[in-house]
């Protein structure tokens, strides 16, 4: 009797530690140095040794990002309801305004993209954008020119464009939504997964040919998605792959998507969770990418290596460039894009220099590539900004 006294007190006693739940490691920022990255990257090329033993630490790495982020199992794809008006008509493309619900009441607004004088389907690319603010000369993320660059050159290379806005953002920001926001890791990789089914709604767009680039934070959003949504077909993360750097926002590392007491991961790892599509990483040596030739790329290598696809993994590093996503870093993703989703560069590329012409395109205001000028315009059912949007 005593003994069952004693085991039932020690059931008792044991059981709510088990029920606890783990508190959340993050790894943030320079989460460790470089030289443990490297030691990082070794431990975990030791879990595999085949393209079999690969694709089941990728498959554990891929659960780990969506039960970190909150989206395990992925939420209902609900109805877009997309609303798109004010097109503009210029040399080779147009510009719409974009917007739908990535949940119910919870928009995404953007710029859509379209090009002129292409028949048929065409092929589709998402331009998630970074974290760089708005400056007394423009607007920031999607609004910068630099953003609206890529976008109408890609268009007129005649692919379908989306540029939309992250969490706090552009309008997202404009109607009274904040970046500091507590879902918007989870916020941010939804919208993505619902901007490819938007994409993909579009009558025109080629659903076996879509593409995603973006820089920094946007970088973060590029790598992300292709890890988890094997519908990206190509794949441009710009100066964001580091094995030591995690990413400063907690919009990119405030969940815990990269350790858990079972299994450790990095944004090298992640990014190569690509493979066996085509992959270009672009690096600097002006930030935390200024390794990646020597170490995230050919880690990269290795696990394209399984699949006998080297020749869709590439790595174009400018060692005195900083950080951002300016003129030359977008020439170095043109002719990747143009190659894997069989853009046309006619009327682009001048064959003799090499160089995607840019001088074609229209900077547009902040005014006219405004979805909703004011939280009165929107739909009556929105969710007023700051809400915690609901994924169950």
């Amino acid at each position: 009797m005593k003994l069952l006294l004693y085991l039932f007190t020690l059931v008792v006693l044991v059981a709510p530690a088990a029920t606890t739940a783990e508190k959340p490691i993050l790894c943030r920022g320079n989460y460790h140095s470089e030289a443990d990255a490297i030691k990082q990257l070794a431990r975990m090329a030791a879990t595999h040794k085949n393209l079999g033993q690969w694709k089941q630490r990728a498959t554990a790495v891929r659960r780990q990002i969506l039960t970190g982020a909150k989206l395990d199992p992925l939420p209902e794809r609900t109805p877009l309801n997309a609303i798109i008006k004010k097109k503009r008509t210029y040399k080779g493309y147009t510009v719409e305004c974009a917007a739908f619900e990535a949940r119910p009441g919870f928009f995404v607004y953007g710029s859509l993209y379209r090009p002129l004088g292409h028949e048929g389907k065409r092929p589709g690319i998402l331009c998630p954008h970074g974290h760089a603010r708005k400056t007394s000369e423009h607007g920031g993320g999607r609004l910068r020119p630099d953003q609206q660059h890529r976008c109408a050159t890609l268009a007129r290379m005649g692919a379908v464009v989306f540029s939309y806005d992250m969490v706090g953002f552009g309008d997202s920001e404009h109607v009274g939504w904040n970046h500091s926001h507590s879902q918007a890791l989870t916020l941010q990789t939804w919208s993505s997964v619902r901007a490819v089914d938007f994409l993909e709604s579009l009558p025109e767009v080629n659903k076996k040919l879509i593409g995603v680039t973006g820089c920094s934070g946007g970088g973060t959003q590029t790598f992300l998605l292709t890890a988890i949504d094997e519908r990206v077909a190509v794949s441009v993360p710009v100066v964001m792959v580091s094995a030591h750097f995690f990413g400063g926002c907690h919009c990119e590392s405030g969940m815990p998507i990269h350790k858990t007491t079972k299994l450790e991961t990095n944004n090298a790892e992640i990014a190569a969770l690509a493979a066996p599509r085509p992959l270009k990483l672009i690096s600097v040596g002006g930030d935390w990418t200024k390794n990646t030739p020597k170490v995230e790329y050919p880690y990269a290598q290795s696990i394209y290596k399984y699949f006998n696809a080297l020749d869709k993994v590439e790595n174009s590093h400018f060692p005195k460039e900083k950080h951002g996503y300016e003129y030359i870093k977008r020439q170095a993703m043109y002719p990747f894009m143009a190659k894997h989703l069989k853009l046309d560069t006619t009327g682009v590329l001048d064959k003799r220099s090499g160089d995607y012409d840019e001088t074609g395109n229209t900077i547009e205001t902040t005014q006219i590539m405004r979805n909703f000028h004011s939280a009165t315009e929107m739909p009556a059912h929105a969710l007023k900004p700051g809400s915690i949007v609901q994924f169950r």
